[in-house]
């Protein structure tokens, strides 16, 4: 079964909402290295739409500008990029496609296919999904030292919690904390 990871900037207070508005200070190669290590490792990236258009507007120019960013650009032109969108989509960016039926039944049996880790990078509504139906293996915080306080958190308003239980942690000089988690099935077992 493949791994599925999940990688988010958020704030202190939990929102995950325009990071370009408040991510950049802290941004550094020790960050760079990190999200290059998530989405490195994935040979399937899993994208929202609007993230997706985030990073097709991005990426393949850093790739034709062939500048310090041009190979990590190049290999995540190369890998295969599935969109969950529930619109028509029309793809620029190669090796892109778009997720066919229901999100949850469609995921999983990607997952159950052969291959390697399928990395989502931002899709909040999406990694929301992921968790509720225990799809998602991993997820990557980087959390930064800053309150945003406006804009959509990562765990809305729900009626059952979410029990995660820390896997690794890292301190980088900006302050920011790169905390992984995996499920814990339940509270008890998070401890």
């Amino acid at each position: 079964m493949r791994k599925i990871t999940a990688s988010l900037f958020v704030a202190l207070d939990g929102v995950v909402e325009a990071p370009d508005q408040w991510h950049f200070p802290y941004s550094n190669d020790e960050m760079g290295q990190a999200v290059a290590g998530v989405l490195g490792a994935a040979d399937t990236l899993l994208f929202g739409r609007k993230t997706y258009e985030a990073f097709a507007e991005a990426w393949p120019g850093r790739e034709a500008a062939d500048g310090p960013e041009a190979d990590f650009a190049k290999k995540l032109g190369d890998v295969r990029k599935i969109v969950a969108s529930r619109s028509d989509l029309t793809f620029t960016w190669r090796n892109s496609e778009q997720l066919k039926g229901d999100l949850i039944d469609a995921v999983t049996a990607l997952k159950n296919e052969p291959g390697g880790e399928i990395s989502l990078s931002g899709s909040v509504s999406v990694v929301r999904q992921f968790l509720a139906h225990e799809l998602l293996d991993e997820l990557h915080l980087l959390v930064h030292p800053i309150a945003v306080r406006t804009g959509m958190r990562l765990f809305d308003e729900g009626d059952q919690p979410v029990a995660l239980r820390l896997v690794a942690s890292t301190t980088f000089r900006t302050g920011v904390l790169h905390l992984v988690y995996a499920p814990a099935g339940t509270a008890a077992d998070a401890t």
